[in-house]
């Protein structure tokens, strides 16, 4: 097994590409340990020292590190329990406990947040993705969007420019109702 790394634009968060389907559909977001009990995967990789955060794509693993530890030091570890892991013959997740990632949304709102999701899939999420994390829908009120920003999209040190000047842009751009987007914590 050859697992590739890529560098992502958080610098405490490494990207790894196991050459194989990490999650069938849907993300899976680990902001730590104590949230990994569902996933053999994520808790062989929480076993690393330095390791703070999770994250599952489609195809990759989004490994995010404490400002104390150096990637030469840890990235072996973690190269080591990803290919452990897929030796074992354990599934990634116990159950069923990927999601789509949007949170649910009714009420008079439910066209215009529809049309939010719909752009935040089609245009924004696969960028989040080539770069190792995601960015979900939160909710909307008061014409404000509130998202979540998941892997390597949390912490990162551009996402404040991302969500101001990119996702608010766009979203303005084809909805003159939306004059504002504010992240969400965890």
């Amino acid at each position: 097994m050859f697992i590739q790394t890529e560098s992502t634009p958080n610098p405490a968060t490494l990207k790894f590409l196991p050459g194989q389907t990490v999650l069938e559909a849907g993300t899976a977001d680990f902001p730590s340990a104590d949230t990994a009990e569902k996933s053999p995967l994520a808790s062989r990789i929480f076993g690393v020292d330095g390791v703070e955060g999770v994250f599952f794509g489609n195809d990759f693993v989004t490994v995010t590190k404490s400002d104390s530890v150096d990637w030469d030091h840890i990235k072996p570890a973690i190269l080591g329990a990803v290919m452990e892991h897929y030796q074992s013959g354990l599934p990634v997740m116990e159950g069923d406990s990927a999601t789509s990632g949007h949170a649910a949304h009714e009420g008079e709102d439910a066209e215009i947040v529809g049309q939010i999701k719909e752009l935040l899939d089609t245009r924004v999420r696969p960028a989040g993705a080539q770069d190792g994390g995601d960015i979900t829908f939160h909710g909307f009120e008061r014409g404000v969007v509130y998202l979540h920003m998941q892997g390597a999209c949390a912490g990162c040190p551009s996402s404040t420019l991302t969500l101001k000047m990119g996702i608010e842009n766009l979203l303005r751009h084809y909805l003159p109702d939306v004059p504002e987007v504010r992240p969400v914590g965890v």
